[in-house]
């Protein structure tokens, strides 16, 4: 079980950092994200907000979809542009709510556009739609799956975990402010065990960060 492992086995805050591309001042962080146009995002329907501010949190959602067993990139752009589709032609929303996703073999997108683009700079934030109330304030993750009675795969928490600490490096964002969907609004997301994993979440990001 997650609970049991080692915090970042095999990987100390430098070479987590290395990894998140942590270079000398001047140079631009990179992250193995996947852009809108890497997985095939349909256009945005309308223009998108973008504020010239620092998110102050992270929320962490599941897309309470089925806990599939391909871990390939190829799944993790369909399932990408499934939500995008969902959100766009169900809830009418201009683009995907969440500003990034974490499939279940560890690939992370970026949902909605230009969020990308804004985590690298670190000086703003696209308005999102994943929680009423925090879509300025807080960067949505969405992780692919349902986490009532089952934690995610391995491969996914640990991208989430590299995810986090990069996006709180980037905004300086606490540790402490990694938080849950139900944290923020009337939900189940992002799943009983996922949001048991919290503190784990902090902790580990903090270690992460030195």
């Amino acid at each position: 079980m997650l609970r049991r492992r080692r915090l970042l086995t095999g990987l100390g805050a430098g070479g987590l950092l290395a990894c998140l591309g942590a270079r000398p001042a001047g140079a631009t962080p990179l992250l193995p994200i996947r852009g809108c146009a890497d997985w095939g995002a349909r256009p945005p329907s309308g223009p998108l907000t973008v504020a010239a501010r620092r998110p102050v949190r992270i929320l962490v959602h599941h897309t309470a979809s089925d806990n599939v067993t391909d871990y390939s990139l190829a799944h993790a752009c369909a399932h990408a542009r499934w939500i995008q589709d969902l959100h766009m032609d169900r809830n009418k929303w201009i683009d995907s709510g969440q500003h990034f996703t974490n499939s279940r073999g560890g690939f992370l997108m970026e949902g909605r556009h230009g969020s990308l683009d804004a985590l690298r700079a670190g000086d703003r934030v696209v308005q999102g739609a994943h929680c009423p109330g925090q879509n300025l304030d807080a960067i949505g993750i969405e992780n692919e799956g349902t986490y009532m009675v089952v934690e995610p795969t391995r491969l996914q928490w640990d991208s989430l975990v590299s995810f986090c600490a990069y996006t709180c490096q980037q905004y300086d964002i606490a540790p402490t402010e990694i938080q849950g969907h139900r944290d923020y609004y009337d939900t189940l997301c992002p799943g009983d065990l996922l949001y048991a994993l919290l503190p784990q979440l902090r902790q580990e990001v903090a270690h992460a960060l030195g």
